[in-house]
C-alpha cells in the first residue's frame, strides 16, 4: 500500500533558516500528501508503557479526553503543550455545569443563578490567589489573556508612571506580547527599552541585567521561563536588584505558573501574569496578579459597565481593584473553569508536577541529542541547571515546518514549528524558526520514544532526497 504526499523540491535550506511571514507559525509550507512512498518507510511502531512502574504520566493521561485518539492514522503524541495545555474531564464538567446549571451574569442580580454565578467566580479569584500565594484575592485581576494582562499594565501604569528617559529593562528571549506593548508605551511618552543578550550557555545574563540597572530604570519585564530557551531566570534575586534601584518588575510567568510552585511573596514581584489555557484551564481568561498598592493608584484601562462606582455626565469614579480593571461581563465561565484546573492541579500537587517534570525534560534533552546534525537551543541540563520540559531545536538543512508536517502527517506527533513570538530572540540566534517539543505533566517517556522514533524516521526521509 502506498501513501500520497505532494512532489517535494530540494529541502536544503540555507543557514540562518528563512520564513516569509511575520505570525507565530509559518503558514505558507507545502502540504506532504502527493509523493509517492512505501508504507514500509514508515515504521509504525509504537512504544507501550511499562505498567508495572506507573508514572504521574501514566497515571493522569485517563483524565484527559482528547489523548485517547488517532491522528492521521497514528496514535496521538502531543507533545505541543507550551503552546496550550489539554483539559482534564474535571474542567470540562466545570464548564458544562455552569452552562447547564447556573448561566448568569455575576455581581448583577439578586437571583439564585447569578447570586451562585457570583459565588463561583469569586471563588475562582481566592484560588487563584492561593495557588500563587497572592496575599489578598482582589490582588488577582481576570484578564482575556496574558497578553491583556500586560497590555494593562503598560497602558495603565506605564502611562501614568514612565516619562522622556526613562528605561525599561528587558532580555532578548522575551514573548512578543511582553515586548511590543512597551515599544507602544515607550513610543508615546519618550521612554527607552534597553535589552539583556544570552551568556555563553545561552540564557539572558543575569550579571549584565544587573549591571544595566540604574536610577533611570523603571520597570524590569521578564520571563520566568523562557518559552524558547527552556532556561529559568532567578526572579527573587531580580526582584530585589530592582527594588534596590526604585523600579519595579513584572513577570510573565506563563510558562512557569502550570509547571511548578509560584509564590509571589516570595519571589517579591509588583505584576505577575500568566494563562489559563497552558494550565489546563480553558482559553479566553488569564489573570494578572497585582500588588494592592499599586492596582490601587492606577487608572482603569477600560471604560465600562462593572469598572464604576458612580456615572454622571460629565465624569465618573472607579470602583476599587480587581472591579476597575475587569470592565463588562467577564468570561465567568472561564474563570470558573480555570478554578477547576487549579483544584486539579492541586490535588496533584505543583512540586510533584516540577519534580515529575525534571526528569522528563532531562529525558527529552538527551534522548534528541541521538538524532544526527541536530542543534538544541538553550542551556544543557545538569545539577545545578534545571531546564523546563521543553526543546526548541533545528536539524542541518531541514526546516522546522517541514518536520512538523511530516511528523504531524506520517506519525501524529504534534509539535510546534515557526519563531513561537519571540522573533527577536531567533534573529539573535541566527535563525528564524525552530521546532518545539514541549513536555507536561500527563506525557511519558514513552510519548518521547515515540516522538524520537517518529524524528529518525521524518530526518531518513528527507536525507533520502540528497
Amino acid at each position: 500500500m502506498e501513501v500520497l504526499i505532494p512532489k517535494l523540491p530540494s529541502f536544503k535550506f540555507p543557514s540562518p533558516i528563512t520564513t516569509r511571514t511575520s505570525s507565530c507559525v509559518r503558514l505558507g509550507f507545502r502540504r506532504l500528501s502527493s509523493l509517492p512512498i512505501s508504507a514500509s518507510t514508515v515504521n509504525q511502531t509504537v512504544a507501550e508503557p511499562d505498567i508495572g512502574s506507573p508514572s504521574l504520566g501514566h497515571s493522569t493521561r485517563p483524565h484527559f479526553p482528547i489523548l485517547h485518539q488517532e491522528v492521521n492514522g497514528s496514535k496521538l503524541v502531543y507533545i505541543d503543550n507550551a503552546a496550550t495545555s489539554q483539559k482534564p474531564t474535571a474542567v470540562i464538567k466545570a464548564l458544562q455545569n455552569y452552562y447547564e446549571g447556573y448561566n448568569s451574569n455575576v455581581h448583577r442580580g439578586i437571583h439564585f443563578l447569578s447570586a451562585k454565578a457570583t459565588d463561583e467566580y469569586e471563588s475562582a479569584r481566592k484560588k487563584v490567589a492561593t495557588f500563587i500565594n497572592a496575599s489578598d484575592s482582589r490582588e488577582i485581576v481576570f484578564t482575556r489573556n496574558a497578553t491583556e494582562a500586560i497590555n494593562l499594565v503598560a497602558y495603565s501604569w506605564g502611562l501614568s508612571n514612565l516619562k522622556s528617559g526613562d528605561e525599561i529593562i528587558l532580555t532578548v528571549a522575551e514573548h512578543h506580547s511582553a515586548i511590543v506593548p512597551w515599544q507602544l508605551v515607550a513610543q508615546k511618552v519618550g521612554a527607552v527599552l534597553k535589552f539583556v543578550n544570552l551568556n555563553e550557555d545561552e540564557v539572558p545574563d543575569i550579571d549584565k541585567l544587573k549591571e544595566m540597572l540604574s536610577r533611570k530604570t523603571k520597570i524590569v519585564v521578564v520571563h520566568h521561563v523562557s518559552n524558547v530557551l527552556a532556561s529559568v531566570l532567578p526572579i527573587r534575586d531580580i526582584a530585589h536588584w530592582a527594588h534596590d534601584v526604585g523600579a519595579k518588575i513584572l513577570v510573565d510567568a506563563c510558562q512557569s505558573v502550570p509547571h511548578m510552585t509560584v509564590d509571589v511573596q516570595n519571589l517579591d514581584v509588583d505584576f505577575l501574569v500568566a494563562s489559563s489555557h497552558k494550565m489546563c484551564g480553558p482559553t479566553g481568561i488569564g489573570f494578572l496578579y497585582g500588588k494592592m498598592d499599586l492596582l490601587s493608584s492606577m487608572p482603569p484601562f477600560l471604560g465600562g459597565g462593572e469598572m464604576i462606582a458612580d456615572v454622571y455626565f460629565d465624569h465618573s469614579t472607579y470602583a476599587e481593584p480587581p472591579s476597575r480593571f475587569e470592565a463588562g461581563t467577564p468570561a465567568i465561565g472561564e474563570a470558573i473553569g480555570l478554578g477547576a484546573a487549579i483544584d486539579y492541579l492541586t490535588g496533584i500537587g505543583m512540586q510533584a508536577i516540577h519534580e515529575y517534570e525534571v526528569e522528563l525534560g532531562n529525558y527529552l534533552y538527551e534522548r534528541l541529542l541521538s538524532v544526527p546534525n541536530i542543534r538544541i537551543y538553550g542551556p544543557a541540563p545538569s545539577k545545578e541547571v534545571k531546564r523546563a520540559s521543553l526543546c526548541s531545536f533545528n536539524i542541518e538543512n531541514l526546516h522546522p515546518t517541514d518536520l512538523a508536517t511530516f511528523l504531524d502527517q506520517q506519525h501524529g506527533v504534534a509539535i510546534r514549528s515557526g519563531h513561537h513570538c519571540a522573533q527577536p530572540l531567533h534573529r539573535y540566534l541566527g535563525v528564524s524558526a525552530s521546532a518545539r517539543a514541549s513536555l507536561y505533566f500527563y506525557n511519558t517517556k514513552e510519548d518521547v520514544d515515540n516522538f524520537i522514533h517518529a524524528l529518525h524516521d521524518t530526518v531518513s526521509f528527507f536525507n533520502s532526497f540528497k
